[in-house]
């Protein structure tokens, strides 16, 4: 049989890598299968043997061998007469394996055949690329920015596949070049005029997690969990962590030494200012530290309105609010709480105070019990005496004293 080289379709099968070899063979063979039926009527009798790696496929028509005229189904059956000229030992009863020359359909047969098997083939490699990308949706990758357009850019993958990053998915100050690979999480996969689109994004906050979890060995390991992310790309994110080893301090590990592993993200995310607090289940303490960098004076809480009136000293109120009132909206987003930031000008106004049960996911229970005991039940009243009346008046060590009050007075400095 003349190998007529598939069309350069074959071409297309070898460098469909994400298809499956059996899913491919199906295709071909329902390909051919069906231009045997519209040239024979019945597709029973024929096998079709496809070789992907040399690019040529085979048509075998089996017939069972008969008698002088008894044939009822040329497609079947073959006259004794007949099949003694194809080889001169066959008998009657015997079946003949005949190759048929693909040439025979015609080339109009040949053409329709190559058009429906590249369509196919399309089709199949869509479908490859949605579920490839629909099961990382939310992870980061790098791709390379081929086009860059006014209102998209357009990237390749390693693949050489199509990825968009709308302009609401790009940080206000990005600038990209074509050529330099760049980083995105995959946000969503599409289907538009039958066509996948995949949507990748730098200002989702799983853009943000997945940063993190690169650079913060203890997320990836899940010692330390982020419980929540908000984002006002380019300009100020928060992200409350909380961590299930005592051992380890949260805010500590993702910030690192003098900033090392928190510098390289904000570098990527065009200098966004990212505040790491601690996550906590007291709402009150949730939203003094949410407002970091500002420092809270005190604040009246209505939980079922969800909202929080906050006082703070004049020169406080702005750090508050934030530039463009971003440090406040994004607060507000953590905590799902309203906050309304009021000036506190009375001097006499008592001093913000946190009851030491708060403390509790950091000091042990003894200790807070131990120090109930001589009547210290909030942060002020213990950091009010001394390390040596403390240790007169407890059971505690001067060491556990001191980590205590360390505790506590980074506290009020985290404001």
């Amino acid at each position: 049989m003349a190998s007529i080289n598939l069309i350069e379709s074959f071409q297309d099968f070898k460098d469909a890598e994400n298809i499956d070899r059996p899913t491919l063979m199906k295709v071909l063979e329902d390909v051919f299968k069906t231009l045997l039926r519209k040239k024979y009527g019945s597709d029973e009798n024929f096998d079709v043997i496809v070789n992907t790696e040399k690019g040529d496929l085979e048509i075998i028509h089996r017939r069972t061998i008969v008698e002088d005229g008894q044939v009822e189904n040329p497609v079947a059956e073959i006259a004794y007469n007949d099949a003694v000229k194809i080889e001169p030992d066959f008998e009657v009863g015997e079946e003949l394996f005949q190759e048929v020359d693909i040439l025979d359909f015609g080339r109009r047969a040949i053409l329709a055949a190559k058009q429906t098997l590249a369509s196919r083939i399309g089709d199949l490699k869509k479908n490859s690329l949605v579920k490839k990308y629909a099961d990382r949706v939310g992870e980061i990758i790098s791709a390379e920015v081929y086009q860059v357009w006014k209102k998209e850019v357009l990237l390749l993958d390693e693949d050489g596949n199509e990825l968009l990053i709308p302009k609401s998915e790009q940080i206000p100050s990005d600038y990209f070049k074509k050529g330099e690979n760049i980083k995105a999480v995959v946000k969503k996969v599409e289907l538009k005029n039958n066509s996948p689109v995949i949507i990748l994004s730098r200002t989702h906050p799983s853009f943000l997690a997945k940063l993190l979890e690169i650079e913060v060995p203890e997320i990836f390991d899940g010692l330390i969990v982020i419980r929540k992310i908000v984002r006002e790309p380019g300009e100020r994110a928060k992200v409350a962590v909380e961590s299930y080893d005592d051992r380890i301090d949260p805010v500590g590990a993702c910030v690192g030494m003098k900033g090392s592993r928190i510098h390289g993200i904000v570098r990527e995310l065009k200098n966004e200012n990212i505040d790491v607090i601690n996550w906590t289940n007291n709402t009150q303490l949730l939203i003094q530290r949410a407002l970091t960098p500002a420092k809270v004076t005190y604040m009246d809480i209505d939980a079922e309105k969800k909202h929080a009136s906050v006082y703070l000293k004049p020169d406080q109120v702005s750090l508050a609010i934030g530039r463009r009132g971003v440090n406040i909206k994004l607060a507000c987003e953590l905590v799902g709480y309203e906050i309304d930031v009021f000036r506190d000008d009375e001097d006499e106004t008592e001093e913000f105070d946190i009851d030491l049960e708060e403390f509790a996911d950091e000091i042990d229970t003894w200790v807070i019990d131990e120090l109930k005991r001589i009547g210290c039940d909030t942060a002020r009243s213990v950091l009010d005496l001394t390390t040596e009346e403390l240790e007169r008046r407890t059971d505690l060590e001067k060491e556990t004293i001191e980590e205590l009050r360390k505790v506590l007075q980074e506290e009020f400095e985290k404001g």
